[in-house]
């Protein structure tokens, strides 16, 4: 008699996007066959799906409307491939069949028609009670190893005691919003089944920015802008979206995608420097070009009125205050060095970062798992048979916009799915 108490077909860790995923994917079972009978899914929350939640401003923004490997950190060949198992008009149809439309937004970002994540969690939840998914809230795991001897599969100590399971699917999350229950523990986990864990940094985080710069003046203001990164003076990354000033410093998604350059550098000790662009339709000697056009066609007018025509009014004199030029000067009286320190800072302004906003509010992780060590087909570990990895606690970030749902989804199909004919392949071998 084993010290763990009942043998369960698969058991599932983690009841996030993934697990809940791959709980229902599992247990729908393969299109040739019955589905595993003993499906269990234990979380360490009180109560499931707390990050599904609190996720796009508590509307869960599902996916988006055109994801590629592009749109990732990771090893994208593999990324690439398991995308392309649950491509987005799967997952828009597989909602539709658990009774959730999405719709689409501008952004291309797509929700729930009811602008509720509570209909997105409902509708997983509901679906794995339909098929019989046994879950366990308040149930934290705390070790997983193999069986020994003439058993095999997975025994499971959890806070409530032991249990039995043929197949393993980790679905824990990484390391981001630890109140909700992702504290980084999965990765211990699969440490001790012989797993390698990349390091792991805060990615889709604010960035907190020193004391003395403006941004407190301009909080809940946002500016299309263009954002570089530099590590060690190489451009790594460039994009243009949307900055959001805040009362800590910045946020936004251009601010939010580029962090997780910031956060690596910094792990690793490397020199980052973060510029924006204010204007990023226009080079420097454009904006030059438009500044002395101005001077020309209305040299009377103020210069944070005449710098209104390009940015917000209240941007333009925070900027001047704190270039220590005087915004009422009339736009043709302004001396030239003025002019030039102007044109440098709206157009490659050094964003004074003191650090990352942390765990608790960056939105995923970036690290984990290398993707090298999973079967992209099936999720499957390479290094121990009989145990998958799926979602946040592997190597693969996304950008902001559905895209970590997307990565959710999609492992979480081809997991269940694997996990589905292997059991059934392992039983009709015993007949």
């Amino acid at each position: 008699m084993s010290i763990y108490d009942g043998m369960h077909d698969v058991a599932v860790i983690g009841a996030g996007a993934a697990g809940l995923a791959a709980s229902i994917f599992a247990a729908e079972g393969t299109a040739n066959g019955d589905p595993p009978k003993k499906i269990v899914l234990l979380d360490g929350a009180k109560t499931i799906g707390a990050k599904i939640l609190v996720s796009g401003g508590g509307r869960c923004n599902v996916t988006h409307d055109v994801v590629t490997a592009t749109d990732f950190f990771g090893n994208r060949r593999i990324i690439k491939n398991v995308l392309a198992a649950f491509p987005v008009q799967a997952t828009i149809d597989w909602f539709a069949s658990l009774g959730v439309d999405l719709k689409r937004e501008e952004t291309g970002k797509l929700f729930p028609v009811t602008d509720k994540s509570r209909t997105i969690l409902n509708a997983l939840v509901n679906r794995c009670h339909e098929l019989g998914v046994v879950i366990h809230p308040d149930h934290r795991v705390t070790d997983v190893a193999c069986l020994t001897g003439s058993e095999t599969g997975f025994g499971i100590r959890h806070t409530h005691g032991t249990l039995q399971a043929k197949k393993v699917i980790l679905a824990t999350g990484g390391r981001s919003l630890p109140k909700t229950g992702s504290d980084g523990f999965g990765y211990e986990l699969a440490r001790r089944l012989g797993h390698l864990v990349s390091a792991t940094t805060p990615a889709l985080a604010p960035l907190i920015l020193d004391e003395a710069l403006f941004h407190k003046d301009l909080s809940g203001i946002s500016q299309e802008v263009e954002l570089t990164t530099r590590v060690n003076g190489r451009v790594v990354d460039q994009r243009t979206g949307s900055l959001l000033w805040t009362h800590f410093g910045v946020s936004g998604p251009v601010v939010m995608d580029a962090s997780r350059f910031w956060t690596s550098a910094r792990e690793k000790g490397e020199p980052v420097d973060l510029s924006v662009s204010f204007l990023p339709a226009l080079t420097q000697e454009s904006a030059r070009q438009w500044f002395m056009e101005q001077a020309a066609g209305a040299p009377r007018r103020s210069l944070t009125k005449t710098l209104a025509h390009l940015v917000t009014e209240r941007f333009a004199e925070s900027l001047c205050r704190y270039l220590g030029i005087n915004g009422q000067t009339a736009i043709a009286q302004l001396p030239r060095k003025d002019r030039d320190r102007l044109v440098a800072a709206l157009t490659k302004f050094r964003l004074p970062v003191q650090q990352d906003r942390g765990w608790n509010y960056a939105e995923v992780t970036a690290g984990g798992v290398p993707l090298e060590e999973v079967n992209f087909r099936t999720m499957e570990s390479k290094l121990v048979p009989g145990l998958y990895l799926v979602g946040e606690i592997l190597d693969c970030d996304g950008r902001i916009g559905g895209f970590n749902f997307q990565w959710a989804w999609a492992t979480g199909l081809l997991a269940g799915r694997a996990v589905s004919a292997s059991v059934r392949a392992e039983g009709e071998a015993h007949r």
